[in-house]
């Protein structure tokens, strides 16, 4: 991670090495928090831009209420915070991370502690590499289950959910292989450890429904170029080997952006390199996120 100046926290910017909290902190011990990731564009006219950042922080503020975490500011601080922080430090293209956690001052499950609230921004690349972005990644079926949306409530981005992802993650990496594939209780397609899964076959494409996987930004979002591109999608659920069987397939999320697919479990998909779909969705992507479509203009908020 490249440090950058200040991180706005608890109302203020504060420089990067002063942003600390105690070591009692409660969510360091118990896990409960709330964040989001958001990036921020160079756009085609040298402007930077957000890219809905008014999609991420409402999904912050849901991600509280499921998980009864009273929130100190409102939506609209948060939102200038994140500007703020990103003009803060000068910074033309970075990854934002707001989050919402509970101090320190009691121990215990029960207990409730005053809710402190960060944002921090940095430089960051493709999550899963340059390379990946152009000819595809390695990813190989996880032995860790998402878990039941009854065991940890799906809709809250809830730090303490991505140990889950973490394990499955070091697993398919420790492996030799790029992301992690992870499948529901009941056996079919999840998502990955930090990404939203789709599958394109015959033309259509189809992407896990919502009851066991988080609701990503950038998968909405691409639903609706999808859409608007004329592409049939379906929300439904679909077996690993549907995946080995597909034309195409790709992750999609804040920090893999559109990322391909070439291999799921030493199962070549398709002819193993990124697909037409694909290659036509990661160009009408780049090309929203830096400001070129104007009927997209409304996900983008300009620092």
């Amino acid at each position: 991670m490249e440090k950058t100046e200040r991180i706005w926290l608890d109302g203020a910017l504060v420089p990067w090495d002063a942003a600390q909290v105690h070591v009692l902190t409660h969510t360091l011990h118990y896990g409960l928090a709330v964040f989001e990731g958001i990036r921020c564009y160079q756009c085609h006219d040298g402007r930077s831009a957000v890219f809905r950042l008014r999609e991420h922080i409402d999904r912050l503020y849901g991600s509280a209420h499921v998980l009864e975490l009273s929130m100190p500011y409102a939506r609209e601080r948060l939102v200038d915070a994140c500007l703020e922080t990103v003009r803060a430090n000068r910074l033309r293209e970075c990854y934002i991370r707001p989050i919402a956690f509970m101090g320190d001052g009691e121990m215990g499950l029960a207990a409730r502690t005053p809710t402190r609230v960060a944002v921090a921004a940095w430089a960051w690349g493709s999550y899963l590499g340059d390379e990946g972005i152009r000819s595809g990644i390695r990813v190989k079926t996880s032995s860790f289950q998402r878990f039941h949306p009854n065991t940890l409530l799906t809709k809250a981005k809830a730090s303490g959910h991505y140990v889950n992802s973490i394990l499955a993650a070091r697993e398919a990496r420790t492996a030799g292989y790029d992301e992690a594939l992870m499948l529901d209780v009941d056996g079919y397609v999840s998502e990955a450890s930090g990404e939203n899964v789709f599958i394109v076959a015959d033309g259509v494409v189809k992407t896990t429904p919502l009851p066991t996987v988080l609701g990503g930004i950038t998968r909405h979002a691409v639903l609706r170029l999808l859409a608007d591109l004329g592409v049939p999608t379906r929300e439904e659920r679909f077996t690993r080997d549907e995946v080995y069987l597909a034309d195409e397939a790709f992750f999609t999320g804040t920090a893999a952006e559109v990322t391909p697919i070439r291999e799921l479990d030493d199962r070549r998909i398709g002819d193993g390199t990124p697909g037409p779909l694909t290659r036509r969705l990661q160009d009408l992507f780049f090309a929203v996120v830096r400001g070129r479509e104007e009927r997209y203009a409304a996900w983008l908020a300009y620092v």
